[in-house]
């Protein structure tokens, strides 16, 4: 796809100007690409759009979880870089009682907060820290949040408010977490970036100043990177924590995410060298950056399913039989071939074929107009009008959502049945989303903790409405499954449960399931250690440029 020259020339001055803003605040060497000078280290990470703000326990997409979460926050525990391992981290240790109600954290001393120009800490991470985070996001009354009303939808999705009954400080380096029932996933959950730990200290702060909301947009945490500036659809600026407790996996001291929407933008500056990573590239900028020669390309299968949502709570939507027929109308397999030029497969169902608990005897659905008007006529929906929104984004698990859009339109028109084409800015689009606005949605999720509840539970489940059950499905029956099999720790057993959870929905069709794709980074030649993390993930510790 051909660019005008004055957008990648605009692009390319706001980089420059982000690095020089270094050298003007810092005395940096200023320099106008990724790399090494005078021994100071800078990547520029052309990613792929704005965060909906800093603070990961509100803005839960993987564009903010890693402008935030994974750059500036640590989490008690966190999956080890490229596994879906837990390892330990800002607890060392951990013991669970006999009964598996409570959940004992030893914390690691010594970790230093982040200092900015907005916060000084007076103090290490401790247990108040651990207390604060998990209280704002399971109890209500906690005054900050009274200071700043704040909606916690991973947290309200997997239902902690009701599983955990108590956090408790024994003293500054041990936390104890009494649970009401016995959740197998307690901990993978905990290692998730929307629970990473605040400061109390800065919370206290901002809360006595007036200023909670700050919180989110001027963050203070104790991971590897500082956060200097943003400034919204152009670039963020971060600077390497001097202080952090991992350094030695810190090999950058300056990092900026040039914010670049579109995709063919990305690839050209790579190719220019003016970016050092760039993600959620189109199949045809993969190959031509292959073919280039100047650029290498990772690539591993995706551990995500792009799909479509279909809002059961819409009167149009609430027969079965009319998205089962929306189902029937769409033609995948030309979607595979032109959204994913073939790289992805077809999805049978909600989990990808790499989690355990899937329901291998599910089948990708058929393509099948005729048999999809005959269910519209039968459940007197000829005249079916809908509103389609597609992202305006590329994300791992969708690398062109309007083509597919457009696509799915053409297809539903062939059925009679009319597709109004609808998107918003990406947050806007997140948020109009789970108030529950559009008719069908395009999304799609990448797992972010290796265990089928986190598809299950967050996509699916009663709780999930309002959050990322953008279908705003609530089946008794399914639920049940799902709540269940949180309460057995041996995963042959809950793989029974899911997968007959699995087959629930197979029938009532509240999601189209559409593909499962490969994800691909590109990587300037002097970039070592970056690693595609199966979860979908973006981190920079143990990357650096020579």
């Amino acid at each position: 796809m051909k660019t005008p020259f004055f957008k990648l020339t605009t692009l390319a001055t706001i980089v420059a100007g982000a690095v020089g803003l270094t050298a003007c605040g810092g005395g940096d060497k200023t320099t106008t690409d990724s790399g090494s000078a005078n021994g100071s280290k800078t990547l520029v990470y052309c990613s792929e759009g704005s965060p909906g703000g800093f603070d990961h326990a509100q803005f839960t997409d993987g564009t903010s979880f890693d402008a935030s979460a994974h750059t500036l926050f640590n989490g008690l525990v966190e999956f080890k870089i490229g596994t879906t391992e837990l390892e330990p981290s800002l607890a060392e240790k951990w013991d669970i009682s006999e009964d598996g109600l409570t959940y004992t954290f030893h914390l690691r001393p010594g970790v230093k907060f982040h200092t900015t120009d907005y916060f000084t800490p007076s103090r290490d991470f401790n247990a108040d820290d651990v207390v604060f985070t998990l209280k704002r996001l399971t109890d209500k009354d906690l005054p900050f949040n009274k200071a700043y009303p704040a909606e916690f939808p991973y947290a309200s999705d997997m239902a902690l408010p009701e599983l955990i009954k108590s956090v408790e400080k024994v003293d500054d380096h041990t936390v104890k977490v009494v649970l009401n029932d016995v959740n197998a996933t307690f901990l993978s959950n905990l290692a998730m970036p929307f629970a990473y730990i605040h400061s109390a200290e800065y919370a206290d702060k901002l809360a006595a100043d007036g200023k909670a909301a700050n919180l989110n947009t001027e963050p203070v945490g104790t991971g590897p990177f500082i956060l200097k500036s943003y400034q919204k659809d152009q670039q963020i600026r971060y600077v390497k924590h001097p202080d952090y407790w991992n350094k030695d996996i810190v090999h950058l001291d300056n990092l900026i995410f040039a914010i670049t929407k579109d995709s063919g933008v990305r690839a050209q500056k790579m190719e220019a060298g003016e970016c050092s990573v760039s993600r959620y590239n189109k199949v045809a900028e993969i190959e031509a950056a292959k073919k280039s020669g100047k650029i290498n390309v990772e690539s591993r299968e995706g551990y995500n399913t792009g799909y479509m949502a279909l809002n059961v709570e819409k009167p149009k939507l609430a027969d079965a039989r009319v998205r089962q027929a929306l189902d029937l109308a769409i033609d995948k397999d030309a979607i595979i071939q032109a959204v994913y030029a073939g790289a992805g497969t077809r999805a049978a169902g909600l989990l990808p074929p790499s989690q355990w608990g899937v329901d291998t005897e599910l089948k990708p659905s058929e393509f099948n107009t005729e048999k999809a008007k005959a269910l519209l006529a039968e459940a007197g929906a000829t005249d079916l009008e809908i509103d389609l929104w597609y992202m305006p984004v590329q994300r791992p698990y969708n690398p062109n959502a309007k083509l597919m859009a457009e696509m799915i339109q053409a297809d539903w028109a062939k059925a009679g049945i009319k597709a109004k084409l609808v998107t918003y800015e990406w947050g806007e689009y997140l948020q109009r989303a789970k108030s529950g606005e559009p008719d069908a949605v395009l999304i799609g999720w990448t797992g972010d903790n290796g265990d089928p509840d986190n598809w299950l539970g967050n996509l699916l489940s009663c709780n999930g409405v309002g959050g990322s059950n953008y279908a705003r499905y609530c089946n008794k029956a399914f639920d049940s499954l799902v709540v269940d099999a949180r309460s057995i720790t041996d995963q042959d057993e809950r793989s029974k449960k899911y997968i007959e959870a699995q087959r629930i929905i197979a029938k009532d069709v509240p999601q189209i399931y559409l593909a499962h794709s490969v994800t691909d980074v590109l990587l300037a030649k002097n970039v070592k250690g970056f690693v595609l993390e199966p979860l979908g993930n973006t981190r920079f510790e143990g990357v650096s440029v020579e």
